[in-house]
């Protein structure tokens, strides 16, 4: 799934692909743990769709920060400690 076409989904398209990649990836563990599963492949890009949903759900209810949002020590703007001696 690109990232381009999980954008243009709206916010309740985009609640129900997570709820149906998240069943989908539950499905292909089990398939893995009883040795059914044919490629291994579709778990790692199951677990980044639904990063990928997830990420463009958060952006669209406004709740991604963005890097100016961060705080500043987190970032390593914050001035060295002085050790006292």
């Amino acid at each position: 799934m690109k990232a381009v076409k999980v954008r243009e989904m709206g916010t309740e398209e985009l609640r129900a692909k997570v709820l149906e990649l998240q069943e989908q990836l539950f499905r292909l563990r089990v398939q893995k743990s009883i040795g059914q599963l044919d490629n291994a492949l579709k778990l790692r890009e199951t677990r980044r769709d639904i990063a990928r949903a997830k990420t463009v759900l958060r952006e669209k209810q406004g709740l991604r920060p963005d890097k100016q949002g961060l705080r500043p020590d987190k970032q390593g703007l914050r001035p060295d400690k002085q050790v006292s001696r």
